[in-house]
């Protein structure tokens, strides 16, 4: 008996220790999706709220179709209506008669609403198809927000209850969300800056991302080349998992999309080419030039996806040179500081209406770009495949690596024991000229 209570507190104890690792970044340890609740008026029967979704992530944004937002109310409330998103279903709102709420739901499900709705159904911030970018890239268009009129709730601080059970579809699974704590009411600003205002109750929730949980293979994969080897390190087989392998594409990318292959699909979906790492995205990482105190890295994204453009992608590389970067070409780049002092990591990311959207597989579905970095002598080397990254990840998905004794060595002879064999071989054979006559 004893030894099962010591298995199973033993269990317990793993179980909570996993699931605090599965959602931990190393590489962005505070990012983070949160929502707030501000309510900014009482109504006779409710509030009226601004809910602000803010990503705070680093690298890692919301694509389309965008994200989703649900909870569980803790009393019978009623959305009344809403300014900027709406419900995606109305509920069973048969008891009310003459003015019927916006939704009746006990758990309701809440989206963003598509650009160009009418003036008087926006909000700040809203109407973007529940996009939001990375909190690193665009810190601005990271935000988005709505208006909720909730009624038979409380009507004072004290008989208010928050909403529990928050959920965060970003547009597919893996994040999971805490519970709904009160803050310190947020202040405003008037537009001149003049008079400053508060929410008259705040609550904010806090969503974090797991790789783990969002799907069983990665989504992408890292192969290497060098100028001082002739092999190619391609991508692991199998890197994204081969269990559609099937159902991969094969043939001419142009006369698939005439025959309707392209057409993207809700639940976004891969139909990737046939590979043998059968991965929707391949990061090549090329070592092209070594001068005395520069060298020179050529980084190629291809997209091996039929149905999917990548809109603001990020790539994320970690590599000890990046703390010494020169100059990077045809892509934006941002050093990441996830621990203040250590400066290992940086972002990669697509110049705006020039390629920031990595195209659909195909003729234009690849980014290039070159990076030069100056040396530090003391810690620069071509050995032991130090030139190539310890961590990559493309939009916030980290890549699956080749393993380390496939990397492009250098060959068994250096320039320099190459010269000093020359040396040794020109001496011998004098020698022996020598001996001989």
């Amino acid at each position: 008996m004893k030894t099962q209570m010591k298995f199973l507190i033993a269990a317990i104890s793993l179980s909570f220790l996993f699931s605090s690792i599965v959602a931990y970044d190393s590489l962005d340890p505070n990012g983070n999706i949160t929502i707030k609740w501000d309510i900014m008026t009482w109504t006779p029967d409710g509030y009226v709220a601004i809910v602000t979704v803010n990503n705070f992530q680093m690298y890692r944004h919301i694509m389309s179709p965008g994200w989703t937002v649900g909870w569980t109310w803790a009393k019978k409330e009623v959305i009344w209506s809403m300014v900027g998103a709406q419900t995606t279903e109305q509920g069973d709102c048969s008891k009310f008669k003459g003015n019927i709420p916006h939704c009746c739901n006990k758990k309701p499900t809440v989206v963003d609403l598509l650009p160009g709705v009418p003036y008087n159904q926006q909000f700040a911030n809203c109407c973007k198809g529940g996009v939001l970018a990375a909190w690193g890239q665009d810190p601005q268009a990271s935000v988005s927000a709505f208006q909720v009129s909730v009624g038979q709730a409380g009507t004072t601080n004290k008989t208010v209850r928050l909403p529990s059970n928050f959920t965060l579809l970003g547009p597919g699974p893996g994040y999971t969300c805490g519970p709904a704590k009160t803050v310190p009411p947020t202040n405003f600003l008037s537009p001149d800056l003049r008079r400053k205002t508060q929410a008259l109750m705040t609550w904010n929730v806090t969503c974090t991302y797991s790789q783990f949980l969002a799907r069983k293979h990665p989504s992408c994969c890292v192969s290497f080349s060098s100028f001082y080897n002739e092999t190619i390190t391609p991508c692991p087989s199998c890197a994204c998992g081969c269990e559609n392998k099937n159902k991969c594409v094969k043939g001419d990318s142009k006369l698939l999309s005439v025959v309707g292959v392209n057409t993207p699909r809700k639940d976004n979906a891969p139909l990737v080419q046939c590979t043998h790492h059968m991965c929707p995205v391949r990061v090549h990482w090329h070592v092209k030039t070594n001068y005395k105190e520069y060298w020179r890295v050529k980084i190629a994204v291809t997209n091996f996806n039929y149905r999917m453009n990548y809109t603001q992608w990020t790539l994320v590389v970690q590599h000890p040179n990046l703390n010494n970067v020169t100059h990077v070409f045809s892509f934006d780049y941002k050093p990441l500081l996830p621990y203040g002092s250590i400066n290992d990591t940086g972002m990669f990311y697509g110049m705006k209406f020039y390629n920031d959207m990595l195209m659909e597989a195909g003729e234009f579905g690849n980014v290039q770009s070159e990076v030069l970095m100056q040396k530090d002598t003391n810690t620069f080397s071509l050995k032991e495949g130090w030139a190539f990254p310890r961590k990559v990840y493309f939009n916030g998905e980290e890549c699956t690596l080749p393993p380390p004794d496939s990397y492009p060595f250098l060959p068994n002879s250096t320039p320099s024991s190459r010269t000093f064999n020359s040396i040794f071989i020109f001496f011998m054979v004098i020698f022996s000229m020598v001996v001989m006559s």
